[in-house]
């Protein structure tokens, strides 16, 4: 593991034009180990490998990524790196989920359907491929993006600097493979316990001054959704997926460069059982005959997403640009259990179906205007149309069954335009300034200016100190639940549990961190960092309902706050890590969406602050990997990783007043590696690897069933034990 300095329901294909400015690439490109860093770009530039001695294509790609790295400074944000190899030493190596990965970052806690949450917020993280963000999906528990498609990647926190806008939690920016640093290709076959088959495949080249670059794979498992009980097996979790994504390129000269990144991802899940639920109403047993039992449901989902990302990468003089224009379809679609168990025991069964359109461009420049100041500008730009049908059967005031069809379809759009100044005063202090103007008209119609500002001094030798202030501005989800066909459910079985349906509005929030690096020894590292936040209209989301779809609302006031501890150690074979965190999220008062709630809940918030259902108090995660025989052909390295949550949290006599208890889950990996082992020129390294997933087989709770937005309780992963072979080529 490492740390490195720098900061659906049917198919519909989506394509993209792109032409993008790249989000600060890892500082520490070629580095192994884990770092929490806030380099400047001048930093940026020195962690950058210079290919002079490789062949022209190779350099101009060198020189073209170096400028890529400019277009994004990460001036004064906290950046969590993972390098290549840092990425394969995790346990489970490229078949590990994205979230996986990120949970060995420090603050970031871990949830149901692979959500995560940074630093107390719900999941306002944005993802970002070579520097262009993604338009937010409607993909609740799907893996859209692939671990083995990233060259590295980064999980940048704290006070953003002003080109990063719309969901600012974090930003998870993919250096995608190409062909030019990635040639030849790889076919591995990894599985296991659980009916686990995961075949996958890569391959990249390089022809003249096109490179390009694809990678696909296929997930059978019975491990698709976290287990409704402590069971070692969960009832009713088939899971079935797979995932296409490519990478082409066009050096037209040294000082231009075309790409385009496109992907595709569909998956269906058997919606896991929780056995012994009584039914909605008591009447219902007669009503309902032939209904399953709760442990003997049959609820299906499918998500489905398409992506395209083309983009223009251009130098001109002292000026840097990178244009892109992108679409994203987005699709989820729910089945419920086709003997009218839904409504035995929800009162409602519907089909239901969102989908979401996204088309957008994004544009970043840099100006060198003189050494000691670098002008920054550019704007992002979204379309974006939902769409929400659904098909439901209800009970009448006279216990009749009765059909009711809703939908509804929205047009809008998301802007947002920054210019920002890096200027040196003194040669080690940085500041970075700025202001970002940004808008929505989807649910709601509003904009804000936005100031920023970080510092980054090297106080003294190994020494770096950060501080910075942004003002935030979150569009909410534009996939929400209206409330415009309540009335429609009115006495029946699937009426609201309350009155009101205010709409979703952007969160605004003021942002205050600060912190510090210092390099104790060579290859040793430690950081520490503090963060607050104000919120005006926080927004959280929730479960509410049997589909697994999240519904956002709002805390009419939110803070939260909290500090995070890292140190890493990287020397020759041996690599360790680890970090620690405390964070407190609380809101009050909720004051959109309210017909998902009680009215008893929401007369206590409206009074009261109380934790936000995710809220977790202490996190930690810690790693480490040995090699021996690493100046061999035939390496064979070890390695660990630790989870730890103090629990996320539940109802007790108040909403969210509860603690699910707290956990650490351990996880190891083995593999050894051949070079040459079969003697042939077309064939290079055979990687044979063991992993284990929760090492002691620990039972632990994520979610009770309790708690604002909860829709159902959700165990982590019994032990499994998976094994694979993998031959380059």
């Amino acid at each position: 593991m490492m740390r490195l300095r720098f900061s659906t329901r049917s198919h519909s294909p989506a394509m993209l034009l792109a032409m993008t400015i790249l989000t600060p690439i890892a500082s520490a490109m070629g580095q192994d180990v884990m770092t929490t860093a806030t380099p400047t770009t001048t930093e940026q530039e020195e962690g950058l490998t210079h290919l002079s001695s490789a062949p022209e294509t190779m350099t101009v790609t060198a020189r073209l990524d170096r400028a890529r790295v400019q277009l994004q400074p990460s001036t004064g944000a906290t950046v969590h790196a993972f390098s290549r190899k840092a990425l394969e030493t995790i346990p489970g190596g490229d078949n590990a989920g994205l979230n996986s990965v990120l949970l060995q970052a420090p603050g970031v806690a871990q949830d149901s359907y692979g959500q995560i949450h940074v630093r107390g917020d719900h999941n306002e993280v944005q993802f970002r491929l070579d520097g262009v963000q993604l338009p937010e999906g409607m993909n609740v528990f799907g893996q859209t993006l692939m671990t083995r498609f990233a060259d590295n990647l980064s999980l940048s926190t704290g006070a953003l600097p002003v080109q990063y806008g719309f969901l600012q939690a974090a930003v998870v920016d993919i250096t995608t493979k190409n062909g030019t640093t990635n040639q030849g290709g790889n076919v591995s076959i990894y599985g296991g316990a659980r009916d686990y088959f995961f075949p996958s495949v890569q391959y990249g080249g390089q022809h003249g001054k096109w490179d390009y670059f694809f990678t696909a794979d296929y997930v059978h498992d019975r491990v698709g959704i976290e287990n409704t009980t402590a069971s070692f097996n969960a009832p009713h979790d088939l899971s079935n997926q797979y995932h296409f994504l490519g990478h082409l390129r066009y050096t037209v000269d040294e000082n231009t460069r075309l790409s385009l990144i496109a992907g595709v991802s569909n998956a269906e899940y058997q919606l896991p059982n929780n056995g012994g639920q009584p039914m909605f109403d008591q009447n219902y047993t007669a009503l309902l005959p032939n209904a399953p039992a709760s442990g003997d449901l049959n609820e299906h989902q499918k998500e489905i997403t398409d992506f395209a990302i083309l983009s223009l990468q251009k130098e001109i003089g002292a000026f840097s640009l990178q244009t892109s224009v992108f679409s994203r379809y987005s699709s989820l679609g729910y089945s419920p259990d086709p003997n009218m168990g839904d409504l035995a025991y929800m009162g409602i069964s519907q089909h239901a179906e969102r989908s979401v359109m996204s088309t957008g461009t994004q544009s970043d420049v840099t100006w060198r205007v003189r050494p000691d100041h670098t002008i920054r500008f550019g704007f992002q730009v979204f379309a974006e149309r939902n769409i929400t049908k659904a098909d439901a059967t209800v009970f009448d005031a006279n216990d009749q069954q009765v059909s009711i069809h809703t939908g509804n379809g929205r047009t809008g759009d998301i802007y947002g335009l920054y210019v920002q100044d890096e200027w040196r005063p003194l040669r080690n202090v940085t500041v970075n300034y700025g202001l970002r103007f940004d808008g929505v008209g989807e649910y709601t119609n509003e904009h804000q200016l936005s100031p920023r500002i970080n510092v980054v001094w090297r106080a003294w030798k190994g020494g770096v100190l950060h501080a910075g202030y942004s003002r935030y501005f979150t569009p909410p989800p534009f996939e929400v639940v209206g409330g415009s066909d309540l009335q429609q459910f009115t006495n029946t079985s699937g009426a609201a549990a309350s009155n009101g349906s205010s709409t979703v509005k952007a969160e605004r929030d003021h942002y205050f961190d600060a912190g510090f690096e210092q390099t104790i020894l060579p290859g040793w590292r430690v950081s520490f960092d503090a963060y607050y936040k104000i919120a005006h209209n926080l927004i959280d989301e929730g479960q509410f309902g049997a589909p697994i779809i999240l519904s956002g609302f709002n805390y009419r006031r939110g803070q939260v706050n909290g500090y995070e501890f890292s140190t890493a150690y990287d020397r020759g074979p041996f690599s360790l890590y680890g970090n620690f965190a405390w964070s407190r999220a609380i809101g009050k008062d909720i004051t959109s969406a309210q017909f998902n709630f009680a009215s008893d809940d929401l007369a206590y918030i409206s009074q009261r602050w109380i934790h936000l259902d995710h809220d977790q108090r202490w996190t930690a995660s810690a790693g480490g990997a040995y090699t021996f025989f690493h100046r061999t052909g035939h390496p064979t390295r070890l390695s660990a990783t630790m989870v730890y949550g103090s629990g996320l949290r539940q109802d007790s006599d108040i909403p969210n007043g509860g603690v699910i208890p707290q956990y650490a889950t351990f996880n190891m990996s083995v593999v050894q590696s051949f070079r040459d082992l079969f003697h042939s020129c077309f064939l290079r390294t055979t990687q044979l690897r063991l992993d284990v997933t929760n090492l002691f087989d620990h039972p632990y709770m994520l979610r009770s069933g309790t708690g604002i937005g909860v829709g159902a309780p959700q165990y982590g992963l019994r032990r499994t034990i998976l094994t694979g072979i993998s031959q380059s080529f």
